[in-house]
């Protein structure tokens, strides 16, 4: 089959929808998902018969409210279709109220202190503004998921009020430009996922990766990314296999798959989507990552989407591509041929640059967990300051708006290659700053701080309320200003002038420019989760959030003990390990092949041999195994101190100063034994093996 012919093949889009529900059940059903009016319960039954019936088909058996709790992964429970008849035989069955409405176990789902373990009930509800689809036998229905209170239970429900707040404010700002055509305005988003593969049998053998998702030891292999070979090259025939079957995967759900590339690492590999609605994008995002992981086993590989797999090679993350525009076509980041007289245009930039400035600590802390803690700042992603880039241009533009002087222009410069056969081009008025933690691209901006196994919900969470956020402000000054373009010049003028230490265009990789940030123009350097989450608890952040009725205190309060509990619970199962392979593993196989050579110098020096390479090594790996004896058990105690405390910030501060800290002095002994121990005795495959292994 052609790829139009399976594009969207399993999902229950408009065009099936269309095509099998009534023309009333069909328009009314419209309405909600495009925002102009609510569920009506009386279209469900008619919804979930042909829901029904469809899936049957399709081969589907079962049904499953698919949703998104504070795990940070997806969560279905399976009902299947069968009713008993009368006869004794089974009819196929599926209401709407099972459409509508399902009750999960909410028991054993992160809750942050919002409900207790004993109070059990959870409800899941239909999302109608995201396609339901099939997945292997299984009709998958996405839905929000909420206590038995009707708190947030999960990541998206809070993101569908973040859209709400954005859309209120924008159209009170647009219909003071007289847009009185626009309904709605939106968020797209694309996320670029990278991820790494590995050979999955040697994968198995890696107990680090098998808990944890990333290497806990390894030493540096003889090459690594140093000759930057790997990015765009050619891809290798057992990848290329893999992408092709993920493609097909991928375009049977309706997800936009477009741009796949070898990233900079060995291994490393990008998948990007056109982007699309951010709840949309999300689901996507989210189901992208899933079959990523079931594919690679189809193909005797493991898909690693950890942030930081490997040491000493670059680790991944997921840049998350963020626009606004209106039903009507207009994308509000667009600053078209003429950007200094396109106002519209130049009153949402201002408004995201201010909201970055201002709410810089959320966005931060949306992508904090022990994983991207170690990308963050590392010379291969941004740096943990936040700072936006706008390139020549915008600048220029905004430096004579902030001067109240005419804006000169910028020339467009034609490349010229010296060669007739090649094309001339105009080169775009600014560069791709891939240093920059938010970065505007045209039309877009790129927020480059998400981590690869992150969901995108949390980040766009942030970005869209902190954005409402200033639309409402600027929307409260316009609205009662007596001469509006008066007003709107001013407005944009001063929001240059107090808002414009968050913009840098220079390397953000230079640690002159940390010391500028922050030293010079007060910007947050939050390098850590702890550091990180402690913000969501500051006042002007909690009010910001619960005035544009995206969380309540409880859920906010929820959020933070969760996210610190998770933070915990992943750099103690990596402590775990660490102990664990240490001391039954590395340590067995340094003092066996320790005692191979020792006994190889005793026989030596019976003949008379010289034997300094043997009395060198012996001495060497000795002493790197009472090294190693030692660290692993001062990890050990560390981790036991640990589990006696119950105050989770204390928690997570003694994970950050106490246990990574040993983790680090653990590993460096580990890794110069892996150096000084044939590979014959090295319990584990190498770095070499696990980043070349795949040909």
């Amino acid at each position: 089959m052609s790829v139009p012919e399976i594009f969207g093949s399993m999902v229950f889009d408009d065009q099936v929808m269309r095509g099998r529900l009534p023309a009333k059940v069909y328009n009314s059903l419209k309405k909600t998902i495009e925002g102009d009016a609510p569920l009506d319960p009386g279209v469900a039954n008619a919804v979930a018969t042909a829901m029904r019936d469809w899936a049957v088909e399709k081969g589907a058996t079962h049904f499953t409210h698919w949703f998104q709790p504070l795990t940070g992964t997806s969560a279905e429970k399976h009902d299947s279709f069968i009713s008993p008849a009368p006869d004794g035989r089974v009819i196929m069955e599926f209401s709407g109220k099972e459409l509508i409405q399902g009750e999960p176990d909410a028991s054993s789902f992160p809750s942050g202190g919002l409900r207790a373990t004993f109070e059990a009930r959870g409800y899941t509800a239909w999302d109608p503004t995201s396609y339901a689809f099939i997945k292997g036998k299984t009709l998958c229905i996405p839905t929000a998921f909420c206590s038995y209170g009707g708190e947030a239970l999960d990541k998206k429900t809070p993101l569908l009020r973040s859209m709400d707040a954005i859309n209120r404010q924008a159209l009170r700002v647009l219909r003071l430009f007289g847009r009185t055509d626009v309904k709605r305005v939106t968020t797209s988003v694309g996320p670029e996922q990278e991820y790494f593969l590995v050979d999955e049998e040697t994968f198995k053998k890696r107990p680090d990766l098998i808990y944890t998702g990333r290497t806990l030891f390894g030493a540096k292999p003889p090459k690594g990314q140093e000759l930057d070979d790997h990015y765009f090259g050619s891809i290798k025939p057992r990848v290329q296999a893999y992408m092709d079957d993920l493609n097909q995967e991928l375009w049977k759900l309706g997800i936009l798959a477009k741009t796949e590339h070898n990233e900079v690492a060995p291994a490393q590999h990008e998948l990007a989507p056109i982007y699309t609605t951010t709840n949309i994008a999300t689901d996507h995002n989210q189901l992208t990552m899933e079959i990523m992981r079931k594919v690679a086993t189809r193909h005797g590989l493991v898909c690693l989407l950890h942030e930081k797999p490997f040491a000493g090679v670059n680790g991944s993350g997921k840049h998350n591509n963020w626009s606004m525009a209106t039903d009507s076509g207009i994308n509000l980041l667009s600053p078209g041929d003429t950007p200094h007289e396109n106002v519209q245009f130049l009153l949402f930039l201002v408004a995201v640059i201010r909201a970055v400035d201002e709410y810089q600590s959320l966005l931060r802390l949306s992508v904090a967990t022990a994983g991207n803690d170690h990308r963050l700042g590392a010379n291969e992603a941004p740096p943990a300051v936040i700072s936006i880039f706008l390139g020549e241009e915008l600048q220029a533009i905004l430096d004579a708006i902030e001067a109240d002087a005419p804006y000169a222009g910028t020339e467009k410069t034609r490349i010229k290659l010296g060669v007739d056969a090649l094309p001339r081009f105009t080169r775009d008025t600014t560069d791709r700053n891939r240093t920059s933690p938010f970065a505007f691209t045209g039309n877009k901006f790129e927020f480059r701080m998400v981590g690869s196994s992150n969901s995108i919900a949390c980040a766009n969470i942030m970005l869209n309320a902190s954005v409402a956020a200033v639309l409402e402000d600027m929307a409260d000054e316009l609205e009662k200003a007596e001469d509006f373009d008066s007003a709107l010049h001013d407005l944009i003028r001063v929001t240059i002038k107090e808002h414009k230490r968050i913009i840098f265009n220079g390397n953000g990789y230079d640690d002159a420019w940390i010391e500028e940030a922050t030293e010079q123009r007060g910007l947050l350097n939050l390098k850590t989760t702890p550091d990180a989450m402690a913000w969501l608890l500051d006042k002007k952040n909690m009010d910001m959030l619960i005035g544009q009725k995206v969380f309540s205190e409880a859920e906010l309060r929820s959020r933070y003990e969760i996210q610190l509990e998770n933070y915990c619970k992943s750099v103690r199962i990596e402590a775990l390990t660490m102990v664990d392979m240490a001391r039954k593993q590395i340590l067995p196989a340094v003092s066996g092949y320790s005692a191979v050579l020792a006994s190889a110098l005793t026989g030596k020096k019976a003949l008379g041999v010289a034997c300094g390479y043997e009395t060198k090594l012996v001495e060497r790996l000795s002493a790197l195994a009472d090294v190693i004896d030692e660290a692993a058990d001062d990890l050990a105690g560390l981790t036991d101190r640990f589990d006696t405390m119950e105050d989770i910030t204390e928690e997570a501060c003694f994970i950050r100063d106490q246990i990574l800290p040993a983790m680090d002095t653990l590993r460096a002994p580990c890794d110069q034994a892996e150096g000084c121990t044939s590979s014959e005795y090295w319990p584990f495959p190498t770095y070499g093996d696990l980043l070349f292994g795949v040909v």
